[in-house]
């Protein structure tokens, strides 16, 4: 067995895999087991009742979460005149229009978030097959297709999370660090949790959230009771 491996189950022990614990006592397992020498991020995953291939059934959006990811995040502006000023004053790391797809083209993508002016789309429009398989496609719908680029900015850099549902029906996101108070890191998941329970599609059926688990970068699983994320999600 790989060494990985056998640290992952030696950071099992403990842990009942047939179990759905409480947030607060999940949260405190996690942590326990995310002893890797460098700050691991720690993860959620919903498992939700819906088939994305239907269009009715998408699940997407953006979350700020109230104690933010713990991770630096490199945001890339599409913009020109007084919005890319307005950009690079909010703190973007990379601004421009034509210059910016043509780098982003060549396969240069030094940015972890995409914003764009609606000026901007058409030209944008040009990278959907570079930045959409990457979920980096600007889209109104989870506010980075704005005029108000500083406050996107602020937001991306403050915190906000854009999740999308994946075809297994499977939701994620990294909600913070292992270093966060414990408290703080039940708060971002509730906060996730709330806002992926707004963006239920009209064509979901049945029960919406199945299952919820938590981990760390290199700690195991630990599966959430969902009835204790009810009041919020």
């Amino acid at each position: 067995m790989p060494k990985i491996a056998k640290n992952v189950a030696a950071k099992a022990v403990g842990i009942d895999r047939n179990k759905a614990y409480g947030l607060d006592e999940a949260v405190s397992l996690v942590k326990a087991r995310a002893t890797a020498k460098f700050d691991e991020t720690i993860e959620v995953a919903m498992n939700l009742g819906v088939d994305p291939r239907h269009a009715d059934q998408m699940v997407r959006g953006v979350v700020n979460l109230p104690h933010g990811t713990g991770r630096t995040v490199r945001v890339a502006v599409f913009a020109r005149g007084d919005k890319a000023a307005e950009a690079t004053t909010a703190g973007a790391d990379v601004v421009g229009a034509e210059d910016l797809v043509d780098i982003v083209m060549k396969g240069t993508i030094d940015f972890d978030r995409c914003i764009a002016t609606p000026d901007m789309m058409p030209l944008v429009g040009r990278l959907g097959k570079v930045l959409g398989p990457r979920g980096m496609m600007p889209n109104p719908k989870v506010g980075t297709v704005t005029t108000d680029v500083a406050g996107a900015v602020k937001a991306s850099k403050g915190g906000a999370v854009e999740f999308r549902v994946e075809k297994a029906g499977i939701v994620h996101a990294g909600v913070g660090k292992a270093s966060f108070d414990a408290s703080a890191l039940a708060d971002n998941i509730r906060a996730f949790a709330e806002a992926v329970g707004k963006a239920k599609p009209s064509g979901a059926k049945g029960t919406y959230v199945k299952k919820v688990s938590i981990t760390s970068t290199m700690g195991p699983g630990v599966k959430v009771d969902v009835s204790t994320l009810a009041q919020t999600a």
